[in-house]
């Protein structure tokens, strides 16, 4: 088991790390609602002005892996049902281009507003790291762990963490930070043409 974090921690990856897995995790309250949650976790490689270099650098359910191969999403959940990761984005650390300074890690509810949900209704989210063995391995021995723990009431977005560039080395930043406007409201402030 790895270290667990909390908001605002930074450390930095083992130094050995060149895959990296992420794995994000979340349960869902009851509600009667009557629709079912379906969040979708997603990757900004960002450049040193915090943007997108274009809009392929925006790794989701529609665009599951970047040109380079650096970053790749293995598809969508749409119940969040079961134990364990919902969904993994798989970091290969030697293939991100020099001009990426970060990777922000994002989570957003889909089609939010006229489900009329919002993060107040998920609990036991959480993000881990995992240094993998190869690429097939799509369990990893975990790093490092962050219970997202603070009670996000309105926000249909949250970033939860970022990854990045200091020196030569990998580090990781637990964010842990709601928005409102969802998805595309991400998008815009990280320079994607939606």
């Amino acid at each position: 088991m790895g270290v667990n974090l909390s908001k605002g921690q930074r450390v930095s990856l083992e130094k050995g790390m060149t895959m990296a897995l992420v794995g994000l995790g979340w349960d869902t309250n009851r509600y009667d609602g009557g629709f079912d949650f379906d969040l979708d976790a997603c990757a900004f490689m960002l450049g040193e002005n915090g943007k997108v270099r274009k809009d392929e650098d925006f790794i989701f359910y529609g665009n599951l892996e970047s040109a380079d191969g650096a970053v790749r999403h293995t598809g969508d959940n749409r119940t969040g049902d079961g134990d364990g990761d919902d969904e993994v984005i798989v970091l290969n650390l030697n293939k991100v281009p020099a001009d990426i300074k970060k990777i922000a890690i994002t989570v957003t509810i889909y089609d939010a507003p006229a489900r009329r949900q919002n993060f107040g209704q998920v609990s036991n989210a959480y993000v881990r790291v995992a240094k993998m063995a190869n690429e097939d391995d799509m369990v990893g021995q975990e790093e490092l762990r962050f219970d997202l723990v603070e009670e996000f009431s309105i926000e249909t977005a949250l970033v939860v963490c970022e990854i990045y560039r200091n020196g030569n080395d990998w580090k990781f930043n637990a964010v842990g930070a709601g928005y409102s406007g969802g998805l595309e409201a991400l998008c815009r402030s990280y320079g994607v043409n939606v």
